[in-house]
């Protein structure tokens, strides 16, 4: 399929119009000398007076302020230009201290030099958000919540307070505001193509930034105040992004082709494609990504106005309205409560990598987190971009003629093609909450290994002659199980030995195993979720909590260290054990289970959810409870089991009324 060459902006009018021409309409030659002193300082005053206010209310009248600061940014273009990277080192190196990456700006300092529009845009959106991040580390010197868009930072009292309002009127001009060039958002959001991004205001960022590092200095030894900078994001159990296998120079160059095939790509836009797939090639995975995600969104951004007929919406919009970007794309409805037609086009697989990347609480959210400057980028992660990178070529290929192909080339792509058809939400709470399950009975699984007392040595003590009390609650917890057969697999019951048999790790990854549509998930379904999670982590800290303390006692009964209660007390401790173990994989079980039903029931009955609710927060009670009561300042043992005895009768007689999830799905 032919490239999009009759999209030659994505940029409306009046935006295109501040950006591309209303800061080249003065003429006049600006004397760099004006706003720079002697000794490489920016004379703020003077580049301040170029800011225009409204006769109405004396607010920046950004069109004006446009105008007249394009000369002052060309001449700072010009002047940066003039100088080797040795005398912008030495001159300006330490201003840039104060953002905690220098290294950020003397990169954007190199690419001035050669002035390739693709680099240029690359600069500037890695330096908004670097100077974004050391702002907010600003803000926080003398304010607590740091504000997470940059408009709001950037007209906060805080920052007025340490730099100067009219400093902070500068900044505005260029970032942070709809009003003005608001270049941060533009290029980041993926509406501007490379040459629609002057160099010379990339360069007066660079200059204002250094200029802004004068002021801070000024303002730390007044106030003998010390910056601190918030530590950086580190990605975590990379094996959790693992989705994609690792990208061949191979299927890297079929992805070169697919750019210039796929309808996916918007001709103009097709250098920063280029550029990100020559970046992860050369492992500059950062700067891979950061030209990755804003051309991701622009060709969601055509399909869903494609999709959505809405065609006027692929442009920026105005300062009155709402950008078009990810958060409304990936949502169920449009602004109009009509449905998105966009899942319809991607399916659920592509939606959920998507809401895995971007949007989810506990996944890596890489665009919010790249853009706002929280993530250090001389240690991204190769693992991060080979998932983004991957999941693009998938897209690239869906979205391009296959004839042009041959069939080696397919053959190539097709396990990409797999991976991506068969993807499932990682970060969704229901996910979250399986991940949760597993490792609960996995820790629960080591009890059986913990080093106990030879019976020999346990000498009879009161209350400790039968185990009449354990016996009657494992008992009890065999009947549930007899009770909820039909909704396991058939083969898990087969043995006289129900809870052995059936509470095992096998049986509850194959449950979790089953595939639930988490996509739109109504609210009552992540209410439930939401109290099984505070269930299931309870669940895992008692079982930790039993770990720690079985090893404990032990080597003091190994060493004779225990006092007479405390041996009493283990001995307690190890029979309780006993009944715990089985209740505790039966109460995850029923997590299990009712996963596989919960969205049907919320659906079905409201009044049965409601009741089914309330049940659950009881059992997160007794969870929380026992939690207190196995701790080691507790040692609670006996008030275990009258616990454990109240919770198996109320599970019986939910189960036996059939309010229980399972029984409402069906």
């Amino acid at each position: 399929m032919a490239l999009l060459d009759s999209v030659t902006t994505c940029l409306s009018q009046p935006v295109h119009y501040a950006i591309c021409k209303l800061g080249f309409e003065k003429k006049d030659t600006y004397d760099i000398n004006n706003i720079l002193s002697g000794n490489g300082e920016v004379c703020w005053q003077s580049v301040a007076e170029h800011v225009c206010y409204l006769e109405s209310d004396q607010s920046v009248d950004y069109i004006k302020s446009i105008c007249s600061l394009g000369p002052v940014c060309e001449s700072v273009n010009l002047y940066l230009k003039s100088l080797t990277k040795e005398q912008f080192v030495i001159q300006y190196a330490s201003w840039f201290h104060w953002t905690n990456c220098t290294e950020v700006f003397l990169e954007v300092f190199d690419v001035l030099q050669d002035t390739q529009a693709t680099e240029v845009a690359l600069g500037l959106m890695k330096l908004t958000s670097s100077l974004e991040r050391a702002l907010g580390d600003v803000y926080l010197l003398k304010g607590n919540d740091c504000p997470f868009l940059l408009r709001d930072l950037l007209a906060s009292d805080q920052l007025a307070d340490v730099f100067g309002q009219a400093v902070m009127n500068v900044l505005r001009v260029f970032i942070g505001s709809p009003y003005g060039l608001n270049l941060r958002n533009v290029l980041w959001h993926g509406f501007a193509s490379p040459q629609e991004i002057p160099a010379k205001y990339c360069a007066m960022l660079l200059f204002l930034t250094a200029g802004l590092g004068q002021l801070l200095q000024t303002y730390l030894l007044q106030t003998k105040c010390v910056l601190v900078h918030r530590p950086y994001v580190i990605f975590v159990s990379l094996e959790e992004l693992d989705a994609f296998p690792d990208l061949s120079n191979e299927i890297l160059s079929i992805a070169e082709e697919l750019v210039k095939q796929s309808s996916f790509v918007l001709k103009i836009m097709l250098p920063f494609w280029i550029a990100a797939l020559t970046a992860f090639k050369q492992s500059k995975y950062a700067d891979s990504v950061i030209l990755l995600l804003p051309q991701l969104e622009v060709g969601l951004r055509l399909l869903f106005t494609t999709t959505n007929k809405c065609p006027n919406r692929l442009l920026t919009a105005e300062s009155s309205a709402l950008y078009t970007t990810f958060d409304e794309m990936l949502a169920k409805h449009l602004d109009n409560e009509e449905v998105n037609q966009l899942p319809v086009v991607l399916e659920e697989p592509a939606m959920d990598f998507l809401w895995d990347i971007l949007n989810h609480q506990e996944g890596p959210r890489i665009r919010d987190r790249l853009s706002h400057g929280e993530i250090n980028l001389r240690t991204f992660p190769r693992e991060v971009a080979n998932q983004i990178v991957g999941f693009a070529i998938t897209i690239l290929y869906r979205f391009s003629d296959e004839d042009v192909f041959s069939l080696k080339e397919h053959m190539v792509i097709k396990p990409l093609m797999n991976c991506a058809s068969c993807y499932r939400s990682r970060f969704h709470p229901i996910s979250r909450l399986k991940k949760q399950v597993l490792e609960c009975m996995k820790s629960i699984h080591l009890w059986p290994e913990l080093p106990t007392v030879p019976e020999e040595q346990v000498q009879i003590i009161k209350g400790l002659e039968g185990n009449a009390e354990a016996n009657t609650l494992i008992l009890m917890v065999s009947e549930i199980i007899s009770q909820l057969h039909h909704y396991m697999p058939q083969n898990c019951c087969c043995s006289d030995d129900l809870i052995n048999s059936v509470l095992t790790e096998r049986l509850l990854m194959e449950l979790c195993d089953t595939r639930i549509c988490t996509l739109y998930s109504p609210r009552p379904v992540l209410e439930v979720v939401v109290v099984l999670r505070k269930i299931s982590a309870q669940c895992h800290q008692v079982s930790q909590q039993v770990i720690a303390g079985a090893g404990l006692r032990y080597t003091q009964w190994v060493n004779k260290t225990l006092r007479s209660r405390q041996r009493h007390n283990y001995l307690r401790m190890l029979n309780s054990i006993k009944f715990l173990s089985p209740a505790l994989r039966l109460i995850l079980l029923l997590i299990t289970l009712e996963l596989v039903s919960v969205h049907s029931v919320c659906k079905k009955n409201p009044f049965d959810y409601q009741q089914y609710l309330k049940f659950l927060k009881s059992v997160l009670q007794y969870t929380e409870n026992l939690v207190t009561y196995t701790s080691p300042e507790k040692n609670k043992w006996d008030e275990t089991m009258e616990l454990t005895n109240k919770i198996l009768i109320k599970i019986r007689k939910i189960s036996d009324r059939k309010l229980m999830l399972m029984h409402l799905a069906t």
